[in-house]
């Protein structure tokens, strides 16, 4: 397509937009003038969906009416309400029913994985990840090596890009698990790293390494609803992801994960509470743990129902919608923003976001001036800094417009 950085063009882009109604679905946040924020921060926490509100009367009028007696006569009941979330889940991440669940938070579901995944022995103890990976992973994995006795330093391996480059090559993730995979026991990557937005080669990365006998998951924060994600076809073996960021679940809300089917019908070593217990004879409190044989069987408590109405609500318009609308949207956009990015004569600025990507671009200050992401945030752009250098922004399909992407682009580069 032969772009154009002008309003026109933007707004031409817009009314030719098939999902252009669904930003009426969400509430934009105000500046104080009254004129809606240019909200590009999609990707740390998403806008709240105006169903939302609908959804959590429904189970606090419940809650009202019925008390405890709401877990099984509510209009939803609650004894099963995380299951009428799983569908949903399963078409998102591109798995089957069974092998999705929506509970705890993000980092809780990674340590229960790990529990089940990293097994290290004397031989085989190595984790492989991203050197720039989110803290909170590199924390859980460090963690988990130390509770098995070994430091990281030994069996830690942290990718880096190729000097001069941002984005790690899948070719030199070949090659050290060609070189040291008979002691690595575990990959554990961002599936869409969150610091530069690199998308990794998902079905390449995990049948190298299962080639090799290594475990391969992901944290899929900045990827679910992102993405087009197949994790069943995959084979990967576990993932995990928060709901606020893509899923526009509201800060903090309950979390998920995916178990490969092939996983269900093992001893796995795990982490067991009682909610992952047989639900047949769940009630009769019996003294041994005996799992789901499905996803659900990593389940440890009842989740939290008001927080799950949250997500069932978002969820509800991504039923509506699917993956490949929201995908090709992403892309035009992204796409446009790009163009616009380098129209601008600058040599402060630099996208170090590969063409592997999603939603979001990666905005390298050059000298780390936070004094250009200050003075656009007083201009009504709502985006993120993260440390040392980086801007980064998420034209988000759901709910951003072309006119948003024109809007922050004139923005940047006045203060540029």
């Amino acid at each position: 397509m032969n772009y154009k950085n002008t309003s026109d063009f933007a707004s031409k882009l817009d009314a030719k937009d098939e999902l252009q109604h669904y930003r009426n679905e969400f509430h934009i946040p105000l500046q104080k003038n009254g004129e809606e924020h240019i909200y590009m921060c999609g990707n740390s926490l998403g806008l709240q969906p105006k169903r939302t509100k609908e959804f959590l009367n429904q189970e606090l009028e419940d809650w009202a009416t019925f008390g405890v007696e709401g877990h099984f006569h509510a209009k939803n009941p609650w004894m099963p309400y995380h299951e009428f979330l799983t569908e949903s889940y399963a078409k998102i991440v591109g798995a089957k029913p069974a092998e999705v669940v929506a509970m705890n938070t993000l980092t809780v579901n990674l340590h229960l994985m790990l529990v089940s995944f990293y097994r290290p022995t004397e031989n085989r103890h190595k984790i492989i990840i991203e050197g720039d990976a989110f803290p909170s992973d590199i924390y859980a994995v460090e963690s988990q090596i130390k509770h098995h006795g070994l430091t990281p330093e030994k069996s830690l391996i942290k990718l880096r890009p190729r000097v001069g480059e941002s984005a790690i090559r899948t070719e030199d993730i070949h090659e050290i698990i060609e070189r040291e995979g008979d002691e690595i026991a575990l990959i554990m990557l961002g599936g869409v790293n969150y610091y530069t937005g690199q998308v990794f080669d998902f079905e390449k990365i995990t049948k190298i390494a299962h080639n090799k006998g290594i475990n391969v998951g992901f944290d899929l924060a900045h990827a679910a609803g992102n993405i087009k994600l197949e994790l069943h076809k995959w084979g990967v073996d576990f993932a995990v992801w928060c709901s606020y960021k893509y899923l526009n679940s509201g800060p903090g809300s309950v979390a998920a994960a995916f178990i490969h089917e092939k996983h269900h019908q093992s001893n796995l070593l795990r982490f067991a509470g009682w909610w992952g217990h047989n639900k047949e004879d769940r009630f009769k409190m019996p003294d041994n743990f005996v799992p789901i044989t499905t996803a659900e069987g990593w389940q440890l408590s009842n989740p939290p129902i008001l927080s799950l109405a949250a997500i069932r609500a978002s969820l509800s318009i991504f039923d509506e919608v699917g993956m490949e609308k929201l995908v090709s949207k992403s892309k035009k956009l992204t796409d446009y923003l790009v163009f616009l990015l380098n129209s601008i004569e600058s040599d402060r600025i630099e996208i170090i976001t590969p063409k592997e990507r999603g939603c979001q671009l990666s905005i390298r200050v050059k000298n780390g001036d936070k004094v250009l992401f200050d003075s656009i945030t007083l201009k009504g752009v709502i985006a993120d800094w993260r440390e040392p250098d980086v801007i980064r922004v998420a034209p988000i399909p759901l709910y951003n417009s072309f006119q948003d992407v024109f809007k922050f682009y004139t923005i940047l580069e006045e203060e540029l």
